[in-house]
């Protein structure tokens, strides 16, 4: 899932945002039908709900069950759930919250998200 979401990230033909990005990956990896990609253009950038990250978002609404695991792993490496925070922080680069993200929830596929 984290090869194909890093894939589609910002790449022609496609050009997904990171929200989209994750999106796609899971629903292509699973072939679990979450939402349109092309709705989740309105998550990237910062934009999803409470300025977080898109990628995490993302996440969040394709297995909401495990939303707070998800989100606790992914803020134990990046930071933060916040795109703002993250970018401030100049830590890691959007790519790789895009490929955090994946991964954390194809891990989720096969287990508790720990």
């Amino acid at each position: 899932m984290k090869t194909h979401a890093t894939a589609v990230f910002h790449r022609p033909p496609e050009n997904f945002n990171c929200a989209q990005a994750v999106l796609d990956a899971f629903q292509s990896v699973t072939g679990r039908s979450v939402a349109p990609v092309a709705d989740y253009k309105a998550h990237g950038g910062g934009r999803a709900p409470a300025g977080m990250c898109g990628a995490l978002y993302a996440a969040c609404q394709c297995a909401p069950e495990a939303a707070e695991a998800l989100r606790g792993a992914f803020v134990a490496k990046t930071g933060s759930p916040f795109c703002k925070e993250i970018k401030g922080a100049q830590r890691i680069r959007c790519a790789e919250c895009v490929g955090t993200a994946a991964e954390l929830l194809q891990q989720h596929l096969a287990g508790p998200v720990r």
